[in-house]
């Protein structure tokens, strides 16, 4: 299967499975590769480790869009840009977005009550993914978009983000706060109220004014469930589009790939489009043993010309047990890419990248990982 033609047909990208296992090596890489091959491309990343902020030519990543330097590789024809979601600047923008008027958008920024279950949704890095991959696409500044998701504590987080804050809003428990008894204040009704004790003691210790700003925050937030409503589906629409694909990624261990399973099943059972599973950091091992001695053994009498020949002999069998460990590791690997492979029937391509040698320290080598992913024909699965 030709994944330059693949990634050609796609606008968004969303790389999801466990952490350590190259996932935000390899949305940096698609996002390049899309460069090169002339598209506008933005990798959206959570937290990348600076090794790979370097990698893209920058001492870091920050909140707005940067364009990343491609003049070391001459036959790039796009661009490439970067940014690293700030979540509680992503928060607010989205408070600013869906707020009816100026007078409302500036009381909820205010609100002490907001600053507080701001840091809590801030610290939902998964929802606020969601959030700036949506105004991102909404700017049409960019044709191709790669969303490097948080790694995940529970595989399920990033999948029911989109609905995190609605299930917050329930109107329902909008209304308990702020209706009926129009002209009574919030203090009062809640102590009119099975939960007067609870209240009352709440009342003791924060005040009534904290319980009628309470009332005047939840009224202000009941303005705007109609705003993150159509967010929520707006988003829905943007990950069930056909040029949208979700690419896991995992490394040939049994956790990771019991996640990537995990997460083709769920990505079926949503109808999202599963774009395809990459296998990161694969070893490879010719033949199941060698013959260090005939394999090596002309090297090895000139490299030890001056050693005792047991020191010599005693080398080369060191290197054959190595060989050995080397393959039963390769076969054990096999088992578990047949394994995730299984699970990714019908997703689209399987790839395979082989380990590296080296870091990824610079545009050129991130290239050298995108020739590895994008010109070796994958598997359709």
């Amino acid at each position: 299967m030709d994944l330059n033609h693949w990634l050609q047909e796609s606008r968004l990208v969303v790389c999801v499975g466990s952490g350590g296992v190259g996932k935000t090596t390899t949305a940096a890489t698609i996002a390049l590769w899309g460069a090169l091959n002339g598209r506008r491309a933005l990798v959206i990343t959570i937290d990348p480790a600076k090794r790979l902020a370097n990698s893209l030519g920058l001492d870091k990543i920050g909140s707005e869009e940067t364009r990343i330097d491609l003049s070391a590789i001459p036959e790039a024809k796009g661009e490439l840009w970067a940014l690293m979601l700030d979540s509680r600047h992503t928060f607010d923008n989205l408070i600013r977005r869906v707020a009816p008027n100026p007078e409302v958008r500036d009381r909820i920024l205010a609100n002490h009550i907001y600053r507080q279950m701001a840091d809590t949704f801030a610290g939902s890095q998964d929802y606020m993914a969601t959030e700036k991959l949506y105004d991102m696409a909404e700017t049409g500044k960019f044709d191709l978009l790669v969303l490097d998701t948080p790694p995940v504590k529970n595989a399920l987080d990033f999948l029911e983000s989109p609905g995190k804050l609605l299930n917050f809003l329930d109107e329902r428990i909008l209304s308990w706060f702020t209706g009926p008894a129009a002209g009574s204040s919030f203090a009062s009704r809640l102590m009119a109220g099975t939960s007067n004790v609870v209240y009352w003691l709440l009342g003791q210790v924060f005040g009534n004014d904290f319980l009628d700003d309470l009332a005047v925050f939840f009224k202000d937030f009941q303005g705007l469930y109609e705003g993150f409503r159509r967010r929520h589906d707006a988003v829905l629409a943007l990950f069930r589009d056909p040029r949208t694909s979700f690419v896991t990624v995992c490394a040939p261990t049994e956790s990771s790939v019991d996640v990537a399973t995990f997460f083709q099943e769920e990505l079926r059972n949503r109808s999202l489009p599963r774009g395809g599973v990459i296998v990161n950091q694969v070893h490879s091992a010719e033949g199941a043993t060698h013959d260090a001695s005939a394999v090596l053994g002309e090297v090895a009498a000139k490299a030890g010309a001056d050693l005792p020949a047991p020191v010599v002999n005693a080398v080369l069998a060191r290197l054959g047990m190595a060989h050995k460990r080397l393959h039963e590791l390769v076969l054990a690997e096999q088992a578990l890419e047949e394994k995730v492979r299984r699970a990714a029937e019908g997703a689209g391509f399987y790839q395979e990248v082989p380990r590296f040698d080296g870091e990824v320290h610079d545009v050129t080598a991130l290239r050298g990982v995108g020739r590895a992913l994008f010109e070796i024909p994958a598997t359709k699965v």
